[in-house]
């Protein structure tokens, strides 16, 4: 079955646009068929970014944006820390045709937007690793998200991680304390959680 995880979709591009406003600012994305949540932000990145800009009042170094689609964590991560060196990188290459497009739509340039197969395509170290991960793919394909991102993130470094609590968040919980050796939720809304672990 198609889904938003192939690299190159081949259902029939219907783009449309939405708008939203995060962190003070608005923004306006293009969306399309064959990349996760088409018609508007799903609730799971909002509270991503609402979160980890909270977490983190001061944010620079390299942030990696992990299954970007098109593009919504990494654009408004650069816009709100202009400083950061932000990474998109997905495997859907209609995903990242949309990102570039949406870099621009924002106005934010500066950013590097990469075809990855989880983050096998990018360079560490990494400080930051923010992901909302392609649960539809399977557990193996997710948890390859954080083993890849402990191997990718520098010393001391960030993993910030939205998935449902339905979709596994606990046994998701687990296998990231296993990586890491410890983990928390610092956040948990609509059944969402947010999983944060630091690189020892």
């Amino acid at each position: 079955m198609a889904h938003y995880y192939d690299q190159n979709p081949q259902s029939e591009s219907q783009v449309r646009t939405f708008q939203t406003r995060i962190h003070g600012i608005d923004f306006e994305f293009a969306t399309d068929s064959g990349v996760f949540s088409r018609n508007r932000m799903d609730y799971g990145t909002g509270l991503l970014i609402d979160t980890v800009i909270k977490d983190q009042h001061k944010m620079t170094g390299r942030l990696a944006d992990l299954g970007c689609g098109y593009g919504p964590v990494g654009i408004v991560m650069k816009r709100a820390f202009p400083s950061l060196d932000v990474i998109l990188c997905d495997v859907n290459s209609r995903a990242l045709t949309l990102a570039r497009k949406n870099a621009r739509t924002n106005q934010v340039a500066y950013l590097q937007i990469v075809q990855s197969d989880a983050l096998s395509g990018v360079e560490g170290p990494l400080d930051y690793v923010l992901t909302n991960p392609p649960i539809r793919a399977g557990k193996a394909v997710v948890y390859r998200f954080f083993s890849e991102a402990w191997e990718k993130l520098a010393s001391g470094g960030l993993l910030y991680v939205v998935i449902q609590k339905k979709q596994g968040a606990p046994s998701a919980l687990a296998k990231i304390k296993e990586l890491f050796g410890e983990a928390e939720v610092i956040e948990h809304s609509a059944g969402y959680w947010i999983i944060r672990a630091r690189k020892q």
